[in-house]
């Protein structure tokens, strides 16, 4: 063996030996719990029974009307909140971009504010918020705008209870988007903005033109990751309203948890989260098929 082979060979072992821990840690904690899952879901796993039933658990989900309507919840809420958090956040990065320095921070830190507050504390402020009896939403669309009638119950009335948790994951989900387009805004070309202005190009022509294809590989990044992290929509869930009423706001991952940890049936559990999983993974790559083409990487 040449020595030029040796020390290639050697860089290679230092490498793979820097790359073992996390490698170690992946395989043990993702790649063998996600094999685990899989394998389990065509068992029928409980705390008492450990049974081969082959695609029983599938068919059985796509009979259970409590799976059929924290799926049609589920999409709801990745329906409506991936848009409006993604067009708001960009109308918010493009209106704050503009402005002085200190301006950019302070809305920055406002609106990235709800990300680093614990679920804990956020919830305890819509909580109040939603209050049917001291809260300030019945009081200022009842008494103080008079648009509503009589004071609602939004976490307890099947009719609000889904909206309102929407709105509150929209409020969580907006930080993110903003720094990012606000950061990926420094990065375009203003050579080609001044051109564009001078050749006479309103905003919207220099917008469509020149500064969106710049921000298509953010936007790409935060159309998946919002859509990831819509479709896991659990804390909120459970700290506020437990799926009801009348699973009105149960979703996909809350119901895996209510049937693995209270009713400890683990492989339909596990069959949900394979199914989960499957639909994100779907969804990602029709994303990235339709918004990837455009984006250099």
């Amino acid at each position: 063996m040449s020595k030029t082979n040796k020390i290639r060979m050697r860089e290679t072992l230092v490498s793979y030996l820097f790359l073992a821990p996390v490698l170690i840690f992946f395989i043990i904690f993702v790649l063998v719990p996600m094999g685990m899952g899989l394998l389990t879901s065509f068992f029928n796993y409980t705390m008492l029974d450990f049974t081969f039933i082959g695609i029983d658990n599938y068919v059985r989900m796509f009979k259970d009307p409590v799976f059929v309507k924290s799926l049609k919840n589920t999409l709801i809420i990745v329906v409506g909140s991936v848009p409006v958090v993604v067009a708001f956040a960009l109308f918010v990065a493009s209106q704050t971009y503009e402005r002085n320095a200190f301006t950019r921070s302070f809305f920055r830190c406002v609106f990235f504010l709800p990300v680093v507050t614990g679920t804990v504390a956020v919830v305890v402020v819509w909580k109040w918020i939603y209050d049917p009896l001291s809260g300030i939403m019945n009081y200022v669309l009842n008494d103080a705008l008079g648009i509503i009638e009589r004071d609602i119950m939004w976490l307890g009335d099947k009719k609000y209870a889904l909206i309102s948790i929407i709105i509150i994951l929209l409020t969580t989900a907006v930080g993110q988007p903003i720094i990012l387009y606000i950061a990926s805004m420094g990065n375009i070309d203003k050579s080609l903005v001044e051109a564009a202005e001078v050749d006479g190009a309103n905003k919207f022509q220099v917008f469509w033109s020149i500064k969106w294809p710049s921000l298509l590989p953010t936007t790409l990044y935060i159309v998946v990751i919002t859509t990831i992290n819509s479709f896991q929509c659990f804390s909120l869930i459970q700290l506020l309203t437990s799926g009801g009423p009348n699973y009105s706001t149960t979703t996909l991952m809350y119901y895996l948890y209510e049937k693995a940890f209270k009713l400890s049936e683990y492989g339909y559990a596990n069959t949900i989260g394979v199914f989960l999983a499957v639909m994100i993974g779907l969804i990602s790559f029709i994303q990235f098929k339709l918004l990837g083409n455009d984006v250099e990487y």
